[in-house]
């Protein structure tokens, strides 16, 4: 909202503007960009599970605030830029990439009509968990790999367990502390017009 502040003082009119939504944009992305880099950087861990990690947990709640663009922006460049830094891009990328594209879609449409608790966080972590290993663990390996889709079902058990129990937990720690970082109220800036005679505000 554009907030016009009118100073009348004997040296006349003065007029002060500020923008204040495309300074709210403005946070919103430099804080959308430091959750990524966090997650990238916790994703790079040596060692880690693949199928343990905070992408959904974090997209939940930056779609829940930022909207659809940005929660679909985040879900998709966090599967791409892995891939490339750690040299695994390949077909396979793109089809989890949208996947992941698609579920941080849904999530925003999930809560909307949610109040957003750790546990709407974590119901929606198992849903989207169990689709989005439907969506490539049994389609990637059958249909790029020449897998059986009896041997990619039998070795996806496993994978899903620990996906889910990582989102989940995830979701419940992680999620309501990203969403409160995202909404957490700034100091409002403010301008000051000190008339040396008589001042007004408008």
């Amino acid at each position: 909202m554009l907030k016009i502040w009118l100073s009348t003082c004997h040296l006349g009119s003065i007029f002060v503007y500020n923008d204040s939504h495309m300074t709210a944009d403005k946070k919103n992305y430099f804080k959308v960009a430091l959750i990524f880099v966090l997650c990238l950087l916790a994703r790079l861990i040596p060692f880690r599970m693949p199928n343990v990690e905070p992408i959904l947990a974090a997209t939940m709640p930056i779609g829940r605030v930022s909207g659809a663009f940005l929660g679909f922006s985040f879900a998709i460049l966090s599967i791409l830029l892995f891939d490339v830094i750690t040299g695994t891009l390949g077909v396979q990328t793109f089809f989890t990439a949208l996947s992941y594209g698609l579920i941080a879609l849904w999530s925003v449409s999930y809560f909307k009509k949610r109040e957003g608790t750790a546990f709407d966080y974590a119901r929606f972590a198992i849903m989207g968990t169990l689709v989005y290993d439907a969506l490539t663990g049994l389609t990637v390996g059958p249909l790029f790999f020449h897998q059986s889709f009896l041997s990619s079902l039998i070795g996806q058990i496993p994978f899903t367990a620990f996906h889910l129990l990582g989102n989940t937990i995830f979701a419940l720690i992680l999620s309501p502390a990203i969403y409160n970082f995202m909404i957490k109220k700034k100091k409002k800036e403010s301008v000051s017009i000190i008339s040396l005679l008589n001042p007004k505000i408008i």
